[in-house]
């Protein structure tokens, strides 16, 4: 137990390390009045979305705490007496509630702490790019690796602290259920308010109204600065978070039951290996002089990160378990190239750089039509590779952790998950620079700085452009692991030890899972399209009505913009929830484990599919665009740029909402499945007729 304060420690170090970045980002000046006056509208939007979000979700939160109270706590040792004895007593009681508590809490500060910091850095980041891009690129890398750090930090802490209180793993799941029912909120809510805000923007003020993206006479255009930190900050970090949380958890679970003490401290150790890898590696995060190459600076950060975390976690694998350590250790490797290998496929559908996102460029040439056209053939296309590596990876973990020990496969295919999922501090910390740039382009052009403060943050821009599809490729690949990880830990809290996919009621649980990701995706592309109706007859009436507003003579009603995204944010996030919450219960309760078991399989397989289909194809229409406002096929105002704008707006509700919705939706259902898991395995409505 000694080693589990080892992790919290861990876990503390990383909330430390990150607010002493934050303390160092705020340190910076902020620019000019201006620029100081842009940065506080993004930061007062930002803030109250997030207030309205966590306010919507506090009763959600507090009935099911409630709920919890009247679930026996016993129904999770499994018969194990020891476990039992653990959990006697009131504290056992407090066991499921209490842990549910704090991983929706822990999630909602991990989301302000990140929020405070990229809403913060925008304005410094770009002050600094007026004297330098490395200075730039300092702030705006530290501004996201609070996020990042937070986000690491608060999981492996909060999970170690449970732990270290409660003893038994099965009994703090509610921790990752707490965790996944804030990230799907967070991040359907801000998918909706980002691309409402985007799509009203872009085919008001861009194509009818013809002027810049970050023009300051957009009345959408704060509103769309706010979304980007909702969407990729916020809703990103929440994704992992959870990810993280439910892994942890999972592994343990596993890991007690086939290596007892070691194999429930392992996943947590190798949790701390990474945040420690992650501390060191934000070091490295530098450019070799003002010419260099931002993208290869990040890069460093992440091989780094990657890196340390291999070599220490063969050397912990070695201590803790000897003869099995390879076979072990094999799922970590697995975990991390699968982290590398998912983030390159995803830049090479998704840069425009390479070709997949230049033919779709190509294909606006004879108009919009073709350019769907071609966006959906690279989406489809692009589902191929990142699924081949993730089986190689769960495969290889499998046979390697088998072949050290008869039961250990399933352990390996966790401890793959955990691997992936050990770098989340830096992967989210790359990630959120993304908003921080774009912002700190945004502020540079609506405070009208000159063309070479806009070249250096553009060039940060472009590389956070980058940094965004790479990490929604980790998102949906760790989603799939830790899918995987939440479904091994259910069959065996259920003590189901296969599943017939010749029984009917299998085929129809399969089914039904399969359904649920298409209709959430729905609901959240008809929500993007309700808010930005709204947003673009609100953009259409200010244009119209405020005199002076296309001369830049009268300042535009940004807080109106604001608000409709943020209510329409708010009010659309409820209904896939329900369906995310709601369809594990009625199945497991109506139809019994078995049928729970097959709808989380067929969630997972159609869920992933489609995530990285829309996120990647959404990508490639993006930087299709920007392909051609390079200069290339006619450069911005032409034919071919006007149908990749269409194709662009369609690929925004894809890669910002419909699709990273798919990561926290395949994990809610499985971990209050694993919650209900040991429930529905003794009382189902239909028990008598189905067995």
């Amino acid at each position: 137990m000694t080693l589990a304060y080892v992790s919290l420690g861990a876990g503390i170090l990383s909330v430390i390390v990150a607010l002493l970045f934050l303390s160092s980002v705020l340190k910076e000046d902020m620019g000019t009045p201006r620029m100081k006056e842009l940065s506080e509208a993004i930061f007062e939007g930002a803030m109250a979305y997030l207030n309205r979000q966590y306010k919507t979700l506090a009763p959600i939160v507090i009935v099911i705490f409630v709920a919890l109270f009247f679930v026996p706590v016993e129904l999770f040792t499994h018969g194990d007496p020891t476990a039992a004895e653990k959990v006697q007593g009131l504290s056992g009681k407090l066991a499921l509630p209490i842990s549910f508590l704090v991983g929706a809490v822990a999630s909602a500060i991990a989301g302000y702490m990140g929020m405070v910091s990229t809403t913060k850095s925008n304005a410094r980041t770009t002050n600094a790019a007026r004297s330098g891009l490395q200075k730039a690129l300092t702030i705006a890398f530290k501004g996201g690796a609070v996020m990042g750090l937070s986000v690491a930090g608060l999981g492996l802490g909060c999970v170690s602290a449970l732990y270290i209180i409660f003893k038994v793993p099965a009994v703090i799941n509610s921790f990752a259920f707490g965790a996944s029912a804030v990230a799907l909120f967070a991040r359907v809510g801000g998918g909706i308010y980002t691309k409402a805000a985007d799509v009203g923007a872009d085919l008001v003020g861009k194509v009818e109204a013809g002027i810049p993206e970050d023009d300051p006479r957009n009345p959408a255009v704060i509103a769309d600065n706010v979304g980007d930190n909702v969407g990729d900050t916020a809703g990103m970090g929440a994704d992992l978070f959870e990810s993280y949380a439910a892994t942890s958890i999972a592994a343990m679970v596993i890991g007690g039951s086939v290596l007892g003490i070691n194999g429930v401290l392992f996943p947590l150790l190798i949790g701390a290996i990474g945040i420690v890898a992650s501390i060191i590696s934000t070091s490295f995060v530098r450019m070799s002089g003002e010419d260099g190459n931002p993208q290869a600076a990040l890069n460093k950060g992440l091989y780094g990160t990657n890196i340390i975390t291999a070599v220490a976690g063969f050397f912990l694998a070695q201590w803790l378990f000897a003869d099995k350590a390879i076979g072990i250790f094999v799922g970590i490797v697995a975990g991390l190239v699968t982290n590398v290998a998912v983030g390159y496929i995803t830049e090479l559908y998704t840069s425009y750089h390479k070709r997949p996102a230049q033919e779709i460029a190509e294909a606006s040439e004879t108009g919009p039509a073709t350019n769907i056209i071609k966006g959906l053939a690279v989406g489809l296309k692009s589902t191929v590779y990142p699924i081949l590596v993730i089986v190689i990876a769960i495969y290889a973990s499998y046979i390697a952790a088998e072949s050290a020990g008869a039961g250990l496969g399933i352990y390996g295919i966790a401890m793959a998950a955990m691997g992936m999922l050990s770098t989340a501090g830096m992967v989210v910390a790359i990630d959120s620079f993304g908003p921080v740039a774009d912002n700190a382009g945004g502020i540079a052009e609506m405070a009208e700085l000159g063309p070479e403060v806009r070249k250096n943050t553009d060039k940060l821009d472009a590389v956070g452009n980058t940094t965004a599809a790479v990490a929604k490729g980790f998102a949906i690949g760790s989603a799939a692991l830790t899918a995987l990880a939440l479904f091994t830990a259910f069959s065996e809290s259920a003590g189901l030890e296969e599943i017939n996919i010749l029984n009917p009621i299998v085929i129809i649980g399969l089914f039904i899972g399969a359904t649920v990701p298409f209709l959430v995706a729905s609901f959240a592309m008809e929500a993007v399209g309700r808010a930005a109706f709204d947003m673009i007859a609100e953009v259409r009436r200010q244009f119209r009505e405020i005199p002076g507003l296309m001369e830049g003579k009268a300042k535009p009603d940004y807080a109106k913009c604001v608000d409709i995204s943020t209510r329409a944010a708010i009010r659309e996030m409820i209904a896939p929830g329900i369906v995310a919450i709601g369809t594990p219960v009625v199945v497991g309760f109506l139809l019994g484990p078995l049928a729970l078991g097959a709808t989380l399989a067929g969630g997972t397989a159609s869920g992933v599919l489609l995530a990285l289909f829309m996120a990647n194809s959404g990508g490639a229409w993006d930087n299709a665009k920007k392909y051609i406002e390079t200069g290339k096929l006619g450069g911005k105002g032409s034919d071919a740029h006007k149908a990749a704008v269409v194709g662009d707006t369609v690929g925004d509700p894809f890669k910002d909402t419909a699709g990273p919705a798919m990561n926290p939706l395949i994990k809610v259902m499985g971990t209050i499945s694993l919650i209900i898991a040991p429930i529905v395995a003794k009382f189902y409505v239909f028990q008598s007729i189905i067995k």
